[in-house]
């Protein structure tokens, strides 16, 4: 079993959120905030995540755009898939060609969705008081801060578990090193279907919103059943 996973420095999230709570204006960023979150000892066992996953006109949240939120509510006991919840939201941004290969979404299925601006608040109201689980945290969390900021000129700030840096160090501790480098072993690759499936999971067609989120959710119970003890404390992967 591993002990612990390397994060950046420690964040003080209760903190943070309520100094949020003090600041901004807008009433549903007030209601995710007074929600609150974990205490950073919670063992993991006892904390209710959302699996999130957007699919985006780019990879550039100041160039691009968000198309879709997939999101579904877990534990490391079950996954309610009955909670689960996608949007399509028209974006401010042009579709790139390049990512209507990628994603499917096309013209015509965004023509008539809504602005972000008419759904954020479900979106918020879903990741209310549970800790945000992604795959490469850098499009969930800075995709949401930018299109929020554009649309309410207030930004948002949550703590999240990316299942990506998590399978990079079980593979850096299981493969890395000089002696099992010079003996020809190699971290594997940590792409979404590709962690999944090492632990046995099922393949999905990729980039799909609410499918990667589910898919998310999967890979990170599977991780802790195989490599971590339940009653790790969250803050030991919170980012």
């Amino acid at each position: 079993m591993l002990s612990k996973i390397m994060s950046p420095p420690a964040i003080d999230w209760q903190s943070k959120f309520r100094r949020r709570l003090e600041l901004v204006q807008n009433e549903a960023l007030k209601r995710y905030y007074a929600a609150g979150i974990p205490e950073p000892d919670t063992p993991v066992e006892d904390v209710t995540f959302l699996a999130m996953d957007f699919e985006t006109t780019g990879l550039d949240p100041q160039d691009n755009d968000i198309i879709t939120i997939g999101t579904v509510p877990f534990n490391l006991n079950r996954i309610w898939i009955g909670q689960a919840k996608q949007w399509i939201v028209n974006p401010r941004k042009q579709l790139e060609e390049e990512s209507v290969v990628i994603h499917g979404i096309t013209h015509s299925d965004i023509l008539h969705a809504p602005d972000l601006s008419l759904v954020y608040q479900e979106v918020l109201a879903q990741m209310a008081g549970k800790i945000m689980v992604v795959h490469y945290q850098k499009i969930e969390r800075e995709f949401f801060d930018r299109a929020l900021q554009l649309r309410i000129a207030e930004g948002i700030e949550f703590p999240l578990i990316d299942t990506m840096r998590v399978e990079t160090q079980i593979q850096q501790k299981r493969n890395g090193g000089i002696l099992k480098r010079l003996r020809g072993y190699k971290p594997e690759s940590v792409r979404l279907g590709l962690s999944r499936s090492r632990y046995g999971l099922p393949l999905y067609t990729p980039h799909h919103a609410l499918t990667d989120a589910v898919a998310t959710a999967e890979l990170f119970q599977a991780q802790i059943a195989h490599h971590y003890d339940r009653t790790i404390p969250i803050r030991q992967f919170w980012e």
